[in-house]
């Protein structure tokens, strides 16, 4: 019995001694794993933070690169200070990449990139500001521009217009001021003994005799002038001698050369019958045509047939 119960005190002591042998083995074990699942997460977690800064980082300066090609048409007079972000901004991205770039960034130095991250951030914002700024004041130019450009099209075209009307004024009062005529009178005139007496006989026929009247109720014209041109029945312009009659222009008809150029001042409103004679070597058979211009256009005309 005494055996027994020392046989089962010794089977229950090595028991026991297994027992804390084989919790400290497992501790030991536990704390092993524990410490390199620790080392382990903490690489990974690093990992992690690099490469999601190394994503914010290459996405934002992407980013910056594409607005930064709208920000280089700014105005002149921002170059020095974009140059001076500029330098900033580029300081920031070797600083960054230079962290990111070792893969024995401690802690610090990667929380040292976050923050510059942060301000690089800052910077490009500040960039992004201006150029909208820049954007909404070219806008406003442009507008400007446009609504110069649109008023500068009115104005001449107003000017054009005006222009025209001036000139349709011109014309109007130019042609307001030329000479109408009336009582035509182109005779054949026979002298005999003194005596004038109209005919219609081409070999009775002494001289031609002209006699019309003008009027013009606009103004008065000084040393005002019409043409008059006799056309005979063979075509020909009638004309005594070269010191009367010559050629001048009319508005449309181009030169035509006339009989005789008759200079007088003339009146406001008033009826100026004017008269001359004509002489000539031959009277033609036919159909004479008496016209009377003024200012280069046709005021009167008249007839005279002689047998």
């Amino acid at each position: 019995m005494k055996d027994t119960r020392s046989l089962l005190l010794a089977l229950l002591s090595v028991g026991l001694v297994l027992t804390w042998v084989y919790h400290f083995y497992d501790k030991a074990n536990y704390s092993m794993v524990k410490s390199q699942r620790v080392d382990v997460d903490t690489v990974s977690i690093a990992e992690r933070v690099r490469d999601s800064l190394n994503r914010q980082y290459v996405a934002a300066f992407d980013e910056f690169d594409t607005r930064l090609d709208s920000s280089r048409s700014a105005s002149d007079s921002l170059r020095l200070i974009l140059a001076g972000r500029m330098s900033e901004i580029n300081r920031l991205k070797n600083e960054i990449s230079s962290i990111l770039k070792n893969p024995k960034s401690t802690s610090a130095e990667l929380a040292e990139a976050r923050r510059k991250m942060v301000e690089l951030e800052g910077r490009v914002q500040q960039m992004r500001d201006q150029n909208a700024n820049m954007e909404v004041e070219k806008q406003g130019l442009v507008t400007k521009l446009e609504q110069v450009t649109g008023d500068a099209a009115g104005m001449e075209k107003n000017m054009r217009r005006l222009d025209d009307e001036n000139k349709d004024l011109r014309e109007k009062i130019r042609q307001a001021s030329v000479f109408m005529s009336s009582a035509l009178h182109l005779a054949a005139i026979d002298v005999r003994e003194d005596k004038e007496q109209e005919t219609v006989q081409s070999k009775k026929a002494d001289k031609f005799v002209v006699s019309f009247v003008v009027q013009n109720n606009v103004n008065p014209q000084m040393n005002a002038e019409v043409f008059v041109v006799v056309k005979e029945p063979d075509g020909g312009i009638l004309q005594n001698s070269a010191w009367d009659s010559g050629s001048f222009e009319t508005k449309g008809e181009g030169k035509q050369s006339y009989t005789r150029k008759v200079r007088f001042d003339y009146e406001k409103g008033e009826q100026k019958r004017l008269i001359f004679s004509l002489d000539t070597d031959e009277f033609q058979k036919g159909q004479y045509k008496m016209q009377v211009w003024h200012q280069g256009h046709l005021v009167g005309e008249a007839d005279k047939t002689l047998r």
